[in-house]
């Protein structure tokens, strides 16, 4: 059929095989990517003593011990800390929502003095890495008696501490026409009005496209709850996980593994729930 078809269109036969090849190699690339992920979901599945003696992905004994071993192998049960992390995560998704679409309101559709320089300075706090803030911050939270309870980390995502989302949403409110604001103003609507029965419902790729990406990025944050958290009893799942793990005596790898892949459980569904959404968000985001 090949040599049918290379005879009657040569062009048509080299693009498909092209096109096969192109497919073969992000096939390999994908495998290559998702090997940690099958390499840690066989460990988990294996018996603790065959975890490094056996290192391929198919194991020769098959046990679910890990799980339950490692479920109730610290202070509290894992679903305890998966709560913490669950809290922390939907505070800092409702805040990111809520401040950093008023924020992108405000430069996208407002008029207020020394707009470009905010605008700028926004912009430059995006460069600014976590290292360069977490001392000062530490510092403020402590003498605001503080530390050692989620608010240093969920009360920045209600401050519009999230330049990078809001950046995100003024690219997609410039996308929307201004007519809808005009109509809107003779309709007698404000610019409160205006922001939720006008731009806010017309804003939900853009929306969804930011609390996913902060679901995921909070709760796998696993150095500000370090810094943060001291208490056990407030440990997040990526913190809790590190507790498996002992530098001077036996590490639970196992049992790490098993609730790793727990814990990750929540980001695919988040992420898959919100994929349709994501992609509209990206792929229409700075378009005017």
């Amino acid at each position: 059929m090949a040599t049918t078809v290379s005879r009657r269109n040569p062009v048509l036969y080299r693009r498909r095989v092209s096109r096969g090849a192109k497919h073969l190699m992000l096939i390999g690339f994908g495998l290559v990517m998702l090997y940690p992920l099958l390499w840690m979901i066989s460990s988990a599945l294996k018996p603790e003593e065959l975890i490094f003696r056996e290192p391929g992905l198919i194991p020769s004994e098959l046990t679910l011990e890990n799980f339950t071993e490692g479920w109730t192998a610290l202070a509290h049960p894992f679903g305890y800390y998966l709560w913490n992390s669950a809290v922390i995560t939907g505070l800092s998704v409702v805040g990111n929502l809520a401040a950093c679409s008023l924020a992108a309101y405000a430069f996208a559709r407002l008029n207020f003095p020394l707009k470009k320089l905010w605008f700028a300075l926004m912009l430059g706090t995006i460069m600014l890495p976590l290292h360069v803030v977490i001392v000062p911050q530490y510092i403020m939270f402590s003498q605001l008696d503080m530390i050692n309870t989620i608010w240093p980390l969920i009360l920045p995502k209600f401050l519009a501490h999230d330049s990078f989302f809001i950046f995100l949403m003024v690219q997609f409110i410039r996308t929307l026409p201004r007519e809808l604001d005009e109509a809107a103003s003779i309709d007698g609507a404000g610019y409160w009005r205006t922001f939720f029965r006008v731009i806010l419902p017309l804003c939900m790729p853009a929306l969804a496209t930011t609390a996913i990406f902060t679901f995921i990025w909070t709760w796998n944050d696993f150095f500000s709850q370090l810094i943060y958290l001291n208490n056990p009893d407030n440990f997040t799942a990526p913190v809790a996980l590190r507790t498996f793990l002992d530098s001077g005596g036996e590490s639970s790898w196992g049992s790490m593994f098993a609730m790793s892949l727990i814990a990750l459980a929540p980001i695919f569904g988040f992420f898959l729930a919100g994929q349709k959404y994501l992609i509209r968000g990206v792929a229409t985001t700075g378009l005017k």
